[in-house]
């Protein structure tokens, strides 16, 4: 009789090279502090930035649309499971992000599938950086158009693809506005000069950097002053905004493109009245609080400087997502595992979300840490770092 003793070799494999991770169930809300296991630790590996998964009125907001719609959309949206709500919230986001009109979807994972797999086809030429989000390279596997991928950052090669990829119907550069494993930054205006220079559009995942970037937390294109210049913009309605979703942002003609081609947006059930309404009352609160940006991006600074300080590897890192950087996989989860041990939770990630030699305990720094918090956590790292022979006893 068949069974999958194959895959029981391979999760064998993975205990063994210490990639192996259960889930760890936890027993309280998103928070500075949380339980698991009836132990309470100080967390630093949620990308609630902002703390708005906690904010009574995004919960007041989810409580209300329970009450006015019921817990379902109750079919697709191109049927009769469009509500003003999630209009409400579409006409927000892209006023938010400085365009003409947006689209939200169930996850911004879904969002990237969705948006590439659409406006590329055969004749069209996409050009990644090669450090890109998992969803940028699935969505783009999920097309016919040739596939150019240049190293990290390098607008010299980026412009060499351009250069030699001119015959194609078009030509869509795809970069993360934050990369979500480094914390370090897209050299965003030389991408646009250079796409402006070749005629090539630009498509930006501003994933990590939505309510993180820019002095209003706008994202990349307000960082760096680009309205009008970037022609997608991929967001996540889960990580700054506190909530879940995606969503793409661009041009009416972009919007309305999606709508009719997006198969994940034409055959999923559209996101549930609760949270449409929780993510439009995010925004807002962002909007309206843009001092959770300053709070988030002070303690980023001084988390950051801290660990430099005790001798850590913090490898690229420029905003509140700061690595310390180990290597091997089996090192790195030991080094995760004395964290949680001493009480602070920051998990491992290991290939392949990362290069074998690249693991990583990954620090996402909050608006909500206090500054004993942080002086807690570096207190915490340092004895775990000389125990692992990271820094100097």
């Amino acid at each position: 009789m068949a069974d999958f003793r194959v895959l029981a070799d391979e999760l064998a494999q993975l205990r063994t090279e210490g990639r192996y991770r259960p889930l760890r169930v936890w027993e309280s809300p998103q928070g500075v502090s949380m339980m698991s296991g009836g132990k309470t630790y100080l967390q630093f590996s949620s990308n609630n930035y902002l703390g708005l998964t906690g904010h009574d009125d995004v919960k007041r907001a989810a409580v209300q649309a329970i009450e006015r719609y019921g817990v379902g959309s109750g079919s697709v949206r191109t049927i009769v499971g469009t509500l003003d709500v999630h209009a409400a919230l579409e006409a927000e986001l892209a006023r938010f992000k400085g365009t003409e009109a947006a689209l939200v979807f169930q996850s911004g994972y879904t969002a990237n599938l969705a948006a590439l797999s659409s406006i590329l086809g055969a004749d069209d030429a996409v050009i990644s950086d090669e450090l890109n989000h998992a969803s940028i390279i699935d969505g783009i596997r999920l097309t016919k158009a040739t596939r150019k991928v240049y190293a990290h950052k390098s607008m010299e090669q980026l412009e060499k693809l351009l250069r030699e990829s001119a015959s194609f119907r078009q030509r869509v550069v795809v970069t993360d506005g934050v990369f979500s494993m480094d914390g370090d930054i897209a050299p965003l205006p030389d991408i646009v000069a250079l796409a402006e220079r070749y005629d090539a559009l630009v498509y930006v995942d501003d994933a990590h950097a939505s309510g993180v970037l820019g002095r209003s937390g706008k994202g990349s294109v307000e960082h760096f002053g680009l309205y009008g210049r970037v022609h997608v913009q991929i967001g996540t309605l889960s990580k700054a905004l506190g909530v879940t979703g995606g969503y793409v942002a661009g041009s009416s003609t972009l919007i309305d493109y999606l709508l009719h081609k997006a198969r994940p947006f034409l055959f999923s059930t559209a996101p549930t009245p609760a949270v449409a309404a929780s993510c439009l009352a995010a925004v807002q609160v962002l909007e309206r609080c843009p001092q959770l940006v300053r709070r988030l991006w002070d303690n980023a600074d001084y988390m950051r400087s801290g660990l430099q300080a005790l001798g850590f590897d913090t490898g690229a890192s420029e905003t509140p997502i700061i690595p310390i950087v180990i290597g091997d996989p089996a090192a790195t989860a030991r080094f995760s595992d004395l964290l949680a041990e001493d009480g602070l939770f920051a998990q491992s990630i290991v290939f392949p979300m990362v290069a074998w030699d690249k693991g990583r305990v990954r620090l996402i720094v909050t608006a909500e840490h206090s500054r004993q918090d942080l002086d807690l956590a570096l207190a915490c790292l340092e004895r775990a770092g000389k125990a692992e022979g990271l820094l100097s006893a």
